[in-house]
C-alpha cells in the first residue's frame, strides 16, 4: 500500500538538527532554478551550507513553521541534493536512524506506519 502523506510535513527535525552542506554549483549562481544563492553560506572554494544550519542550534533558513506541528520548506523545488538525498524514516519501509535521531532531539518519537497513514 502506497503512503497518502509524509510525516515530514509535521516534523521539519531535520531541518533544525543538521548541516546542510553542498557543492556549490547547486545554488542558483551555478544552476539556474538552484537554491537561491542569498540563503546560503560559503564554506570553502566547493562547500556552500544553507545559512541557519551551522552552530549549536541550527534551523535552516528555508524551513517555515513550527517543528513538530507543521512545517514546509520555502524552496522545496529548489532545494538542494543533501535534502533530496535525506530520505524520512520508514519511506518504502527502511528505517532511517539519522530521521529519528533528529526527532529525538526535539522530543519526537520515532517515525511509524501510522506517521505515513499505512494502517498495520
Amino acid at each position: 500500500m502506497k503512503p497518502v502523506r509524509t510525516p515530514c510535513l509535521t516534523c521539519g527535525a531535520c531541518c533544525a538538527f543538521f548541516r546542510a552542506s553542498f557543492y556549490w554549483a547547486e545554488t542558483s549562481a551555478g544552476t539556474p532554478g538552484g537554491v537561491p544563492e542569498q540563503l546560503t553560506e560559503k564554506i570553502n572554494d566547493f562547500l556552500v551550507q544553507m545559512k541557519g544550519t551551522r552552530g549549536p542550534q541550527p534551523r535552516c533558513v528555508a524551513l517555515s513553521g513550527e517543528i513538530g506541528s507543521e512545517v514546509a520548506c520555502s524552496i522545496y523545488e529548489q532545494r538542494s541534493s543533501v535534502c533530496r538525498a535525506f530520505p524520512p524514516s520508514l519511506q518504502d519501509g527502511v528505517v532511517n536512524e539519522d530521521c529519528n535521531r533528529a526527532r529525538a532531539a526535539h522530543g519526537l518519537k520515532p517515525v511509524t506506519s501510522a506517521d505515513w497513514g499505512i494502517k498495520d
